[in-house]
């Protein structure tokens, strides 16, 4: 995974297409929006995410196991430093 925060989004994107192979996927990084907010790192990026995502994978599954698979498909990216992630399954 890149260091540059500001392609992060782009980095998360690929690895859930990898992972998760979407239909839809939309990463947004909103950390702009969460400055001084718990878990913001003062360069407006790399913190806080949105991820707007439709897979075959989350068919028949509760909209919690939703949320596991990309909770799981992330954790690499969590454990480097996102600290939050909204997520919309579709």
């Amino acid at each position: 995974m890149s260091s540059d925060l500001s392609h992060l989004a782009a980095h998360m994107a690929q690895h859930l297409r990898d992972t998760l192979q979407p239909t839809v996927l939309d990463v947004i990084d909103e950390s702009g929006a969460h400055a001084g907010h718990a878990g913001a790192n003062g360069t407006g990026f790399g913190t806080h995410f949105r991820v707007r995502i439709a897979s075959p994978l989350f068919d028949g599954k509760t909209r919690v196991a939703r949320h596991r698979l990309v909770y799981d498909a992330l954790q690499d990216f969590i454990a480097q430093g996102v600290h939050a992630i909204a997520i919309e399954t579709l």
